[in-house]
């Protein structure tokens, strides 16, 4: 079965929703305003590829690459990342809503997600080294036996990381967020 190519293409209010795409190859492409909610990706590759106010709820990346792929502005709700190929694995976000979303055992160093809700995200034996959480809300979302080396925290909300489960040298936090940290001890910060 030969793959479909698509290059330099700019999508506008496409509605994808609930179909399937196979093997086909975004290369450069822009989606603005596209509903690709509860559809199916299978084998497909987007690379250099820009997602602007889509909604992707759903959406389903059965061996898909995502390389160089940014997301602004999205709905991603209940999303597994996990099932994407891990080759040349690189995702921006920004202003996005990814709650209910998994990243587990993916390798994603250096990632940025900025002013966007992570609500009960799944990190769990993912590597996140060098990543940075900008203006993000981490509410009940799991990092466990998570590389979080040089993560920069600093500026987050509401996460609670448990240091004795994941690799945590030279990541930044604020002096604010130390409750999350030292939550499971149960001890009253003022």
């Amino acid at each position: 079965m030969s793959a479909t190519i698509l290059d330099d293409k700019t999508f506008t209010e496409l509605n994808y929703a609930k179909t399937t795409e196979r093997n086909t190859e975004f290369n450069n492409c822009v989606f603005k305003k596209c509903d690709f909610s509860d559809a199916i990706f299978a084998g497909c590759k987007f690379i250099d590829c820009i997602f602007d106010n889509c909604n992707l709820s759903m959406m389903k990346l059965d061996r898909s690459t995502l390389n160089n792929v940014s997301f602004k502005d999205c709905k991603i709700l209940g999303v597994n990342f996990s099932a994407a190929e891990d080759f040349l694995f690189t995702v921006a976000f920004e202003s996005c809503s990814l709650d209910y979303s998994s990243f587990m055992r993916k390798k994603m160093p250096k990632t940025v997600f900025k002013k966007s809700s992570l609500k009960e995200v799944t990190f769990t034996q993912a590597n996140l080294a060098g990543s940075v959480f900008d203006d993000c809300n981490l509410l009940e979302t799991v990092f466990r036996q998570t590389n979080l080396t040089s993560v920069n925290f600093s500026t987050a909300l509401n996460y609670i990381i448990d240091p004795e489960l994941n690799t945590m040298k030279k990541a930044i936090f604020s002096s604010h967020g130390l409750e999350g940290l030292l939550f499971k001890y149960d001890l009253k910060i003022v």
